[in-house]
Formats: structure tokens, sequence, C-alpha cells
């Protein structure tokens, strides 16, 4: 939908993808694109030039698919300075702490509430949000801002399954506290036992260049039954979420070769509210965090 809006509005043929996108989004791009007789470039969105004005759009990711929080501000501006709309896919938990994509002044930003309680179906059905600028308003789809023409037995049901599935993610969101200290806790704990975390800024993921061979760390990971994220380059990539406990905790300090406690890790001065305190300070936190916690 954000690449049909994107090619409306400046008629150009090329897209621009972030080397950082989920490898599954990459791949639904280039399938669409393909069809579409469309080129698609992937790289580096920070050290792309536009000026040649023929890219119609870019893709990123925020936070990454590696976790990393990146300030797109200068990227976007030089975007719009030739022309070039930016979409942003976004994880919409982490937009309850970092700054949304509107701040950046962005064109579009896509992405899913699957994360808010719904379960992964094997792909779905999900709640998924689709936003744009007043101006490319009239350029979305007519499903979405129109009257549809065809039977309307299929669209209500459609829409039907997406209220349904709006009313899990509200409730969910409304009746869960997902703030907590664990990320820090890990992100602290594997560095103090020698591993080197890859992320200048993260929200609930962390790209790891562990002490040990990434063989070894696999194996310790199905001891203790976690999914790990194995890049080809050695690193390993961990995620945590409001599901996750103190003994999934520990048992991931453990898999990395720490022989610290979550208790150790907690005790010193950046226990309990580093990791909250970490994204409000940098540059790209959100203005209205305050207002989106629980009291």
């Amino acid at each position: 939908m954000s690449e049909g809006g994107v090619l409306g509005q400046n008629k150009r043929r090329k897209l621009f993808l972030s080397h950082l996108l989920h490898p599954q989004t990459v791949s639904v791009v280039q399938t669409r694109a393909d069809s579409q007789g469309l080129t698609v470039e992937v790289g580096d969105v920070l050290r792309a030039d536009f000026s040649s004005r023929d890219v119609a759009g870019v893709l990123v990711q925020y936070p990454d698919t590696e976790g990393t929080v990146t300030d797109f501000s200068v990227m976007v501006e030089h975007a719009h300075e030739n022309g070039t709309l930016v979409c942003f896919a976004t994880d919409l938990l982490a937009l309850t702490v970092l700054r949304p994509p509107s701040e950046f002044d962005a064109d579009v930003a896509v992405g899913s509430s699957q994360r808010f309680g719904v379960p992964l179906g094997y792909g779905g059905p999900h709640a998924g949000f689709f936003a744009c600028r007043q101006s490319l308003v009239r350029l979305m789809p007519g499903r979405m801002i129109g009257v549809t023409s065809s039977s309307w037995q299929s669209p209500i049901a459609g829409v039907c399954k997406n209220v349904v599935l709006t009313y899990v993610t509200v409730f969910y969101t409304i009746l869960t506290d997902f703030y907590n200290p664990n990320q820090w806790f890990v992100h602290t704990g594997v560095r103090e036992c020698g591993n080197t975390v890859n992320n200048a800024m993260f929200f609930d993921t962390v790209k790891i260049s562990p002490s040990m061979d990434q063989g070894e760390i696999q194996h310790r990971a199905r001891q203790k039954q976690i999914n790990l994220r194995l890049f080809l380059d050695g690193t390993v990539g961990v995620s945590l979420d409001e599901t996750v406990s103190e003994q999934d905790v520990e048992d991931l300090l453990w898999i990395f070769g720490s022989r610290s406690s979550l208790s150790e890790e907690g005790s010193g001065e950046e226990g309990g509210t580093a990791q909250g305190y970490y994204i409000e300070v940098a540059s790209f936190a959100r203005a209205s965090i305050c207002a989106l916690r629980h009291s």
C-alpha cells in the first residue's frame, strides 16, 4: 500500500530499501516490485545519495532488524530535498517510548500490532496499521478511505476480523505493564563476561558478538530451550518482551558465559530503571513518554 502511494506521488520507478530491514520485509517488497517492473536497491540508507532524483521512496526499519534505534532525521531531510518519500516500518510497542516517525517528518508509517496479545497464527490474521501525511491521504487504497463496489460480505468480514483484533490489542495494552529492566540486565550481564553488544541504542533487541564460538552458544541455548537469532557473521541476536521471566534472564546470562546471578546484575547503580533512563535521555526519546506509562 505504501509502495503504491509513493509511486503515485512522484512517478519514479526505483525503491531504496534499508539493508537493516527484516529479511521477510525485503522479500515481500522485492516480490511486489518485480511484478510491477520496479527497480529495488538494498543498502545503507544513511549513506545513500538521492541527488540523482530517481528514487521514488525509501523504506527503513525503526528499530532495525538488529535492534538498533537510529536517528534518521538527516537522512529524511536529504531524501525530501530530492523529492524522495520516506516510509518507516515500525514496532508499535517501541513507539511508546521512542520518537514517532512523524517527528522525523516521515511520509508513511506501517506496522503490526501482533505483539499486543495476538497469537502468531502462522502469519495472521493480525491488526496492522498504516498512516501517512495529510497530503498523501487521497493516494491510500479505496477500501480504506472510500466506498467499495464489490459485494458487502467480503469487506465487512475483513473489517470485523480487524476490529476484534484491535480490541484485543487495546485491552492487552491497558492490562499489561510493558516496562521492565530485563533488557538492561542482559545488556550489562553479557558485557561483563567478555561479550560485545553491538547496539549503541536499543529497545528490546540486542546483537551480541559472543566471546565463545557461536556453535557453543547455540548448544547452550538448546539446553535451556531458548531460541536465538544466529547471524552469518557469527553474532547472536536476543529479543526480550514482557513475557520474559527472571529465570529466562538467568538462563540467557548462563548461555553467554556469565557466572553472576540476576540479583547481582540488578544490585549496581545501573539496576532497575537504568534502561528506561537510557532511552529517556536520548535525543530521540518520545516527548510524551510520561503520559504513556501506567500510574
